[in-house]
């Protein structure tokens, strides 16, 4: 780790544990004075030089390095978009791809905090991990792009100032008949139709509409046609960000596990004592220990540009399955109070469940990951267990 990544994680740890936590509850109840106290914490947050830790332009330029900072932004479900994490792949995009107008119209608000972004890819008539399904369409009418279709379980929908909208542009293979639309929220025909929420809670989901809306050229991130590629850049370093969110929240729990295994309600219990709560400590730390080993090594190929696609899926199934049992775990020590509001454990918990589905279903991250290691092992076929994804002659950018 550099110096400069350790000192910024302990500034974020402060700044999380100082003036985060104290108000989950608070955040967690996703109305307007919640929204109010996310913006006045935000702005908190860049007075004390903990906005935007892993930004174009940060002192942290290596994943692996940003690796110890996300732990501690993740040690609160709230903390990532008070930090400005959440428009973190956005920057990523935008400054590797975006064109001299698309940077000054769309990055350079996001690196000053100035607006939130949203990804629109979700269809509710298509299947996520297949792009060919997608109905959405822009059609080209002389100078500019008509945008039509929906697009549901948005992260951010209803308080985004521009979407990265995934569409149709050509009726070709898939493989050049997508592209990606840079599209203010406030365009003619941008509609945002409801929020959605997951497990019972408002988590910032929605469902968006788009009626003829006027798209110029100017709009289309990179070039038309170019939609496969660029998601497919988008979607390794947004998985291996989330996975590094996860695994924080996770130590959190673990944290919170062994706090109330040592304190004077666990003593009295003799919480230590007993063999099945020292199971569920060793299993918890266990899982997190190998995750955070498989982001490593995931994140270290990423920096150097190594093919990586099954390091990337085997840190974020890894990250989520340690996140998942650390808040079960946590919340059958804590007993009844971790199903309270006395808790944030329940909050977390739901949450937990929600990182088997969204950035890619386990069942399919699972089914993929075999194919492409039958694939690499494949007789006649040099494997190094070492760095799989070489063997599949898919490069990172």
């Amino acid at each position: 780790m550099s110096n400069a990544s350790n000192e910024r994680a302990q500034r974020v740890r402060h700044f999380v544990e100082q003036q985060i936590l104290p108000r989950e509850l608070e955040l967690g109840a996703h109305d307007q004075a919640a929204a109010v106290l996310a913006a006045e914490l935000q702005i908190k947050a860049r007075a004390a030089g903990v906005f935007g830790n892993f930004y174009p332009g940060s002192p942290i330029t290596r994943l692996a390095d940003y690796l110890a900072v996300a732990a501690e932004e993740g040690r609160s479900e709230f903390a990532p978009a008070i930090l400005g994490c959440d428009a973190t792949l956005d920057t990523w995009m935008l400054d590797r791809h975006a064109s001299g107008e698309q940077r000054e119209r769309f990055l350079l608000p996001l690196l000053r905090g100035e607006q939130v972004p949203c990804y629109a890819m979700s269809e509710p008539d298509s299947i996520g991990s297949i792009p060919a399904t997608m109905g959405s369409r822009a059609d080209w009418h002389g100078d500019h792009w008509r945008l039509s279709g929906r697009k549901w379980f948005i992260c951010r929908a209803a308080r985004a100032d521009f979407a990265t909208v995934i569409a149709r542009t050509g009726d070709g293979p898939v493989g050049t008949a997508l592209s990606m639309l840079l599209v203010p929220t406030d365009s003619p025909g941008f509609h945002f139709i409801r929020p959605l929420a997951l497990l019972g809670r408002q988590q910032g989901q929605g469902e968006l509409r788009f009626d003829e809306v006027k798209v110029a050229p100017q709009q289309v991130l990179g070039d038309p046609g170019q939609g496969i590629a660029l998601m497919q850049r988008r979607l390794g370093l947004g998985r291996l960000l989330r996975a590094a969110h996860w695994l924080g929240l996770a130590q959190r729990c673990f944290d919170d596990l062994c706090a109330r295994v040592h304190s004077p309600r666990g003593e009295l219990a003799r919480l230590g004592d007993k063999q099945l709560v020292r199971g569920r400590v060793y299993q918890v730390y266990r899982d997190i220990a190998a995750a955070r080993g498989l982001l490593r090594d995931a994140a270290d190929k990423f920096d150097l540009g190594m093919a990586n696609a099954i390091e990337v899926n085997l840190a974020k199934l890894a990250a989520s399955d340690a996140l998942s049992g650390a808040a079960d775990s946590a919340m059958q020590i804590m007993g009844a109070e971790g199903l309270s509001e006395l808790s944030p454990l329940s909050g977390i918990y739901r949450h937990a469940r929600t990182t088997h589905i969204l950035d890619g279903t386990d069942d399919a991250l699972v089914s993929t990951v075999g194919r492409d290691l039958l694939a690499a092992t494949a007789t006649g076929k040099p494997f190094d267990s070492r760095a799989p994804s070489l063997h599949l002659g898919k490069v990172t950018p």
